[in-house]
């Protein structure tokens, strides 16, 4: 049992239900600020006003906007199933609470006296924690769906589904190399291991493709696909007002922060100070309350992260969408994983010093690297293929195109036709329809 665990292991009740407190507030509150923070940095890319009249710096409008969705009409579609469309904004945001209890955000602090850790609870399956709250949330998704009576929804949670399983497994091989270097699923075993350098710098195509998922998973730009308005209305939530869609919106941006501070927990040492902070009076600013600073930048990074791609980047295509899963990511993942299994191997033979793995890995990268974007995907067609559009999925047959447009009848001239007229009608007179 790690330090970490007998610590929680002796908290009293009252500090169980303080700490179960801090953390919902801290989700609540990131979600306002969060809001608030993507609505002023957007802006500014955009070079247009963001919120300024609600509180300093528009700084209440996310509450402003909160306040609004609890007043609003709550309706109900008629061919909605009543108790799975009442559940299903419960289901989505619940798990994603639940999951940030085992992220550590601190090590050894005082609270009114009792000696503990920032974390609610430190299981030695922390990380498969995380993936199954993130597997159970994308049931709150497909069931507003399909319980909502309504195509657009069902569409939008279906691709919901196929989003969550296609980045998900991306996100669960991103884990395998860090759990092969910190020898734990622990949350805080695995920050502990990360105490002399962060797995970013050591690992970086796990945290290149964890990266990409995080995205994918919280349904996020440029993989917003379940709430495409352009084409969905507005996906699975589209029939959902007041307090149920305030549930959805809340989920999506509390997944934000726990993928954001996974991110740091794995990749970014945690709450250990950055270098060469870290290297100051032997570590003090690893101790006392300094770890709660250096996790919330870390994890506020991430989040600038998220603005960011949502103001640059444009939707992908579906089809990009699931070729960069299932064809890019989950394959080199593969590739990787056997690669850093030969490296270990080889470094546990003491056959290679800590200079020469750094550069085969760099070099183990550059292939990868040069794999994704070098290597052509497509073959050529062949003369006996019938040319499409580009898209990996069929299109319609060249028989089925649409025909080109009659021609324009033309006007004859009214009254009797002259003696030296074939028979036709005088001009101004429209012939019989079936003469056309």
């Amino acid at each position: 049992m790690t330090r970490t665990a007998e610590l929680l292991a002796d908290d009293p009740l009252w500090l169980i239900l303080i700490k179960v407190v801090l953390i919902f507030g801290f989700l609540v509150v990131m979600t306002l600020l969060t809001i608030w923070a993507e609505r002023r940095v957007i802006g500014r890319m955009q070079n247009r006003p963001g919120p300024n009249r609600a509180g300093p710096f528009g700084i209440l409008q996310s509450l402003a906007d909160g306040l609004k969705l609890a007043f609003k009409e709550d309706i109900r579609p008629v061919l909605a199933d009543k108790w799975v469309y009442f559940l299903a904004p419960v289901i989505s945001a619940t798990p994603a609470m639940v999951s940030f209890s085992v992220i550590p955000i601190a090590p050894e602090v005082t609270i009114f006296g009792e000696t503990t850790a920032l974390q609610l609870v430190d299981l030695p399956v922390g990380l498969l924690v995380v993936l199954a709250c993130a597997s159970i949330g994308v049931y709150g998704i497909v069931l507003a769906g399909w319980a909502s009576g309504s195509p657009y929804p069902l569409l939008g949670s279906l691709r919901s589904a196929a989003q969550v399983i296609s980045y998900e497994i991306a996100m669960g091989l991103s884990f395998v190399a860090v759990i092969m270097y910190a020898g734990t699923l622990s949350t805080s075993g695995i920050v502990a291991a990360q105490a002399n350098g962060w797995f970013a710098l050591l690992l970086p195509f796990s945290f290149a493709v964890y990266l990409v998922s995080m995205v994918g998973e919280t349904n996020r730009a440029p993989f917003d696909l379940p709430e495409a308005e352009s084409e969905l209305v507005g996906g699975f939530h589209t029939e959902y007002s007041s307090l149920k869609f305030a549930l959805f919106f809340l989920a999506e941006y509390i997944n934000m922060v726990t993928v954001s501070a996974l991110a740091t927990t794995l990749f970014l040492g945690g709450w250990h100070a950055p270098w060469p902070l870290s290297m100051i009076g032997d570590g003090v600013l690893n101790t006392g309350w300094w770890p709660v600073l250096w996790f919330l930048g870390k994890t506020l990074l991430f989040l600038f992260v998220f603005v960011w791609l949502r103001g640059t980047l444009p939707r992908l295509r579906y089809d990009q969408f699931m070729h960069l899963g299932w064809k890019v990511l989950v394959p080199l993942s593969f590739v990787w994983i056997i690669a850093v299994v030969i490296i270990r191997a080889v470094r546990n033979e003491d056959a290679i010093t800590t200079q020469q793995f750094l550069i085969g890995g760099g070099i183990v990268v550059v292939v990868l690297l040069a794999a994704t974007f070098l290597i052509p995907d497509k073959k050529p067609p062949q003369d006996h293929e019938v040319p499409h559009s580009g898209s990996d999925f069929p299109v319609p047959p060249l028989d089925l195109q649409v025909p080109p447009a009659p021609p324009k009848r033309t006007p004859v001239r009214s009254g009797a036709p002259d003696a030296g007229d074939s028979g036709a009608p005088d001009e101004g007179k429209e012939a019989p329809r079936g003469d056309v």
